[in-house]
C-alpha cells in the first residue's frame, strides 16, 4: 500500500518581531500549483524568482523573492516552498493566512525538522544540533553545534555500532555452530574488541560531555551569611554592577541571576540572599528561595569573610547542602585580612582566598570552575545533550556487563545486543515516538 502523502504546513521561520526580511516556509506534497497560485508564477527549481505575493482576490500582499525546492532535494525531504518578503509582523501574518487559505495548515513545533528527520535526511542527533545551534550562547557551543549537525557526532556513534555489530556477528556464528572446534575467545580476539572498543566509547563520552558543558553551562550558586561579598563576586564574575553593593546586611532579598563565559563555557551565577535567622518576612522569603536554587545548582560557592574564615555558622551551611553538590568555599576581602590570592585543600574540600573588591584572585576561582565542571581544552567538542551522555553511560555499563560475562557467550551477546540499542537512541535509531514529540516540541515554530 502506498503511503499517503504529506499534508502541507506553513510558519514564519524568521523570529518574531520587525525586521529587514521575513520568511514563510511551506513543505509538503506537490507544492509547484500552491506557489503558481500565490505568485501567478511557475516556480523553477532552486532558483530565488522575484514574485508578488497575492491574495485571494490578486492583491499584492508584499513583494520578495520565492524558492522552490521540489522533493527529495530540499530541508525536509517533501517539496518546501519559501517566501522571502518584508520583515513586518503584519505582513507576515497576512502572508501565513494567505497560505492556509490556499490548503495549508500552521506547523507545530519543529515540525519542518520532524519531517527531515522522518524522510532520513537528519538523524536524531543532527535534528537536535538544528536547535541547539540557535540556542548556542557561545561562539564555542555555536561551533560544536555545527560538528553535530554536520554528523561529526553520528559518525563515532555509528562507527562504534558497526564495531558492536562485527563483534555480534563473531559471537552469534559461534553461538549457530557449537560443535565447530573454533576457540571464540583466541580467534575472534573478544578481549581485545572489547578493550578497544571501551576505550573509544570512553573517548566519545569525553568529547559529548564536553558538549553537554558548553549546551547548558554550569549553574553557580553564591550562598554564605550576609555581607561577606556575594553581590560584589557576582558583580565581579559578571564584569557588570548587577547587585546592590551596600555595607547594610541583608541588602539582597531575592536571587539575582548573571550569565558569564569562561573559555566559552556558560556559567550562570546566582546572588542569593544571605543565610541567617530572622524575622523579616521578605528576608525570610528570600532565604527559602536560596535553597530551593542550592538544590537546583552543580556547584556552590560558599563565602566567608577572609578576616573570620569559617565559623559555626558557615559550618551549618556546609552540614545542610546537598551530598551531591559540588562545593567551594571562597575566603573573600583578602585585601582587608592582609592575605594573598591562593587556592588550598581543606577539610571541607576546595578553598580560594580573593579579594572581589579588587579582583585579585578571580582567575583562581575561574580555573577551579572549569576543573569542577570536567572541563579541558579540546577544539574536537560536539554538542551534546543529558539523554546522549545517558545513553552512553548505559552503552559502557553493557560493555563491561559483557566482558564479565566471557566465556558465556549467549550472555556476552546479550549484553552486547543492549550496547547497540543504547547507542542507536542517540541517532534514533530505537527512540519511542513520545521521546520524539518531546524532543521536537521544544524546537521553535518554523524550525
Amino acid at each position: 500500500m502506498a503511503s499517503r502523502p504529506p499534508d502541507t504546513i506553513a510558519a514564519i521561520a524568521t523570529a518574531p518581531g520587525r525586521g529587514g526580511i521575513g520568511v514563510v516556509r511551506v513543505s509538503g506534497a506537490g507544492l509547484a500549483p500552491f506557489a503558481q497560485a500565490l505568485t501567478g508564477k511557475a516556480p523553477k527549481p532552486r532558483l530565488a524568482t522575484l514574485a508578488d505575493f497575492r491574495d485571494a482576490d490578486g492583491r499584492t500582499l508584499d513583494s520578495g523573492l520565492l524558492l522552490y525546492f521540489p522533493a527529495p532535494h530540499s530541508f525536509t525531504g517533501d517539496d518546501v516552498i519559501e517566501l522571502q518578503g518584508h520583515g513586518g509582523p503584519v505582513v507576515m501574518q497576512l502572508l501565513l493566512a494567505r497560505c492556509v487559505e490556499l490548503g495549508a495548515r500552521l506547523a507545530e513545533p519543529g515540525e519542518f525538522t520532524r519531517r527531515a528527520f522522518d524522510n532520513d535526511k537528519l538523524d536524531l542527533a543532527q535534528a537536535e544540533a538544528v536547535a541547539d545551534l540557535i540556542d548556542a550562547a557561545t561562539a564555542s557551543a555555536a561551533r560544536s553545534a555545527v560538528r553535530s549537525l554536520q554528523g561529526e557526532f553520528s559518525k563515532e556513534i555509528h562507527a562504534l555500532v558497526d564495531e558492536l555489530t562485527e563483534l555480534r556477528a563473531l559471537t552469534e556464528a559461534t553461538l549457530d555452530f557449537p560443535d565447530e572446534e573454533i576457540d571464540f575467545l583466541q580467534s575472534a580476539d573478544a578481549f581485545g574488541r572489547l578493550n578497544r572498543l571501551a576505550a573509544r566509547l570512553a573517548a566519545v563520552f569525553d568529547r559529548a560531555q564536553q558538549g553537554r558543558l558548553l549546551q547548558g553551562g554550569l549553574h553557580v550558586v553564591l550562598v554564605g551569611q550576609p555581607n561577606v561579598g556575594k553581590s560584589s563576586l557576582l558583580n565581579r564574575l559578571a564584569g557588570d554592577e548587577l547587585a546592590i553593593v551596600t555595607p547594610v546586611a541583608g541588602t539582597t532579598r531575592d536571587a539575582l541571576k548573571g550569565s558569564i563565559q569562561i573559555e566559552g563555557i556558560p556559567l550562570h551565577v546566582i546572588d542569593t540572599a544571605g543565610l541567617r535567622e530572622t524575622e523579616d518576612e521578605v528576608e525570610k522569603i528570600g532565604i527559602e528561595r536560596t535553597w530551593r536554587e542550592i538544590e537546583r545548582a552543580d556547584v556552590v560557592l560558599l563565602l566567608t569573610d577572609a578576616q573570620h574564615g569559617v565559623g559555626d555558622a558557615e559550618r551549618a551551611i556546609l552540614a545542610r547542602l546537598p551530598a551531591a553538590i559540588r562545593r567551594i568555599t571562597v575566603d573573600n576581602k583578602i585585601d582587608l585580612a592582609g592575605r594573598a590570592p591562593e587556592r588550598r585543600e581543606t577539610a571541607d574540600g576546595v578553598s580560594i582566598a580573593l579579594s572581589a573588591k579588587t579582583g585579585e584572585g578571580i582567575d583562581v576561582l575561574q580555573q577551579e570552575l572549569l576543573a569542577v565542571a570536567g572541563w579541558h581544552q579540546a577544539e574536537d567538542v560536539f554538542i551534546a545533550r543529558e539523554r546522549h551522555l545517558q545513553a552512553l553511560r548505559e552503552a559502557a555499563a553493557h560493555l563491561a556487563a559483557a566482558e564479565a560475562q566471557l566465556p558465556r557467550l549467549e550472555l556476552f551477546a546479550e549484553e552486547m545486543r543492549l550496547a547497540q540499542q543504547a547507542l542507536g537512541r542517540i541517532t534514533g535509531e530505537f527512540s519511542a515516538d513520545d521521546l520524539l514529540g518531546e524532543i521536537f516540541g521544544r524546537f521553535c515554530i518554523g524550525k
